[in-house]
């Protein structure tokens, strides 16, 4: 796609959003009751891989999902932030750690590739991976190890924390 003509796109996409909302009474209604707020019953932490969207994969509307996407899930700082938003504020008392198959940050750590900003992620995750014999081993370990980690940074949530793997090839999830 030409560069000039992301954001085109971009605005004609959100019009025929726009569309599809008006012409549809029960997601018209759903829009204009979240205006007043959200309760969404999970909180996802997931990768920034556009072929992984928790909303599709679980079949689930506005509202249901507080997600949070970052390149290899990777928890750091801000996403504690918004973990803590989530927790504390919006009372979700499900919290899913989900890696994937075929991940690009799980395959560039495990094969010490460096970048100027993606140490913080790299480094994270090969801690996470470094005994690890597949990548796909290695994704259901990192998004283990950061649920080990949410559960030290907030040892007084009583809500579930779990992780798990989505399989680009088979669309299936499988949670741990």
């Amino acid at each position: 796609m030409e560069k000039n003509d992301i954001e085109k796109t971009l605005v004609e996409g959100n019009k025929s959003y726009i569309e599809k909302i008006k012409s549809n009474k029960e997601k018209h209604i759903l829009v204009k009751n979240l205006v007043g707020g959200q309760h969404p019953f999970v909180l996802i932490i997931t990768c920034s891989d556009s072929r992984v969207i928790p909303e599709e994969i679980f079949d689930k509307s506005l509202g249901d999902l507080f997600v949070i996407r970052t390149a290899g899930n990777v928890i750091n700082e801000g996403e504690l932030a918004s973990i803590e938003y989530g927790i504390e504020h919006l009372h979700i008392e499900y919290v899913l750690i989900l890696g994937h198959t075929h991940c690009g940050a799980v395959h560039a750590a495990m094969h010490h590739e460096k970048g100027k900003y993606l140490g913080a992620i790299l480094d994270n995750i090969s801690n996470n991976v470094c005994n690890c014999k597949s990548e796909e081993e290695a994704s259901i370990c990192n998004a283990k190890a950061q649920a080990e980690f949410i559960k030290s940074k907030f040892p007084s949530y009583t809500g579930l924390i779990k992780y798990g793997l989505y399989d680009i090839e088979t669309n299936e999830v499988k949670i741990y």
